[in-house]
Formats: structure tokens, C-alpha cells, sequence
């Protein structure tokens, strides 16, 4: 694939898998060996420790949107500005801006770096004392 419009969609077409939480899709779009790294935690190296990682992360969150902001790429490296929302049991919202660099082989994600902040993440999500 040497078309980066290509790449730009396939991070569209993932985003959009996210928002659907069509999990096992996403896992799908990762090389074998790829690698998701939230920066506040560890990497998570393979599709059973990313499908691990997803699970955590949205457990007891329903998925709205994954909302692009800004896109850029060069070659099979896009980087992405959003705002992942998602909405908890209780109907309040929780809205994480992010940004996030894909790194691509061939058609699938080798690299997946998430750049947040965890405490915002948190203080959202919990409920309040």
C-alpha cells in the first residue's frame, strides 16, 4: 500500500470499528505481533494481550464515538488528534482527548501509540465521592 489516503481510511475504518465495539475486529487489524501502547501504562505485545487491553479499558463503557479532529500522515504513519467518548452506566459521558500514532505493514497496524491523560481518563469514569 503506498497510497497514504489508503492508510488515513484504514485508521477511519478502525476508528469506526472502535465505535461500533466490534472488539474483535479491531484485534484484527493488528500484524500478529503488533504492539498497543497506552503511554501511561505498558505496551501490549499480540492480539490476546491487545483483545486483554481492550476488555480492561472499556469495561462498564459503552462506546460513542471515536472523533477524528486532525489527521496526518506520511507514508504508512498516521497520526491522529480525537476525542474518544464513551458513556457509562449511569448516562454521564466521559471524553478523552488523545492523540495517536499508527504504524503500519502492509495493511495492518504494527504500532499503536496512545498519548493521554490517565488521571483525566480516571476522574471521569469514577464515580464521584
Amino acid at each position: 500500500m503506498s497510497d497514504t489516503h489508503d492508510y488515513e481510511q484504514l485508521v477511519r475504518d478502525f476508528c469506526q470499528a472502535w465505535a461500533d465495539a466490534d472488539f474483535d475486529r479491531v484485534v484484527e487489524f493488528f500484524t500478529p505481533d503488533g504492539v498497543y501502547h497506552n503511554i501511561p501504562v505498558d505496551p501490549m505485545v499480540g492480539h490476546e494481550a491487545i483483545r486483554m487491553m481492550i476488555d480492561g479499558f472499556t469495561a462498564g463503557l459503552k462506546i460513542i464515538e471515536f472523533r477524528i479532529d486532525t489527521m496526518l500522515s506520511n507514508g504508512p504513519t498516521v497520526v491522529t488528534e480525537r476525542v474518544d467518548i464513551f458513556e457509562k452506566p449511569d448516562g454521564g459521558q466521559v471524553s478523552l482527548p488523545v492523540l495517536g500514532i499508527f504504524e503500519f505493514e502492509g495493511d495492518r497496524i504494527a504500532k499503536w501509540r496512545e498519548y493521554f491523560d490517565l488521571n483525566q481518563f480516571m476522574a471521569q469514569v469514577m464515580p464521584a465521592e
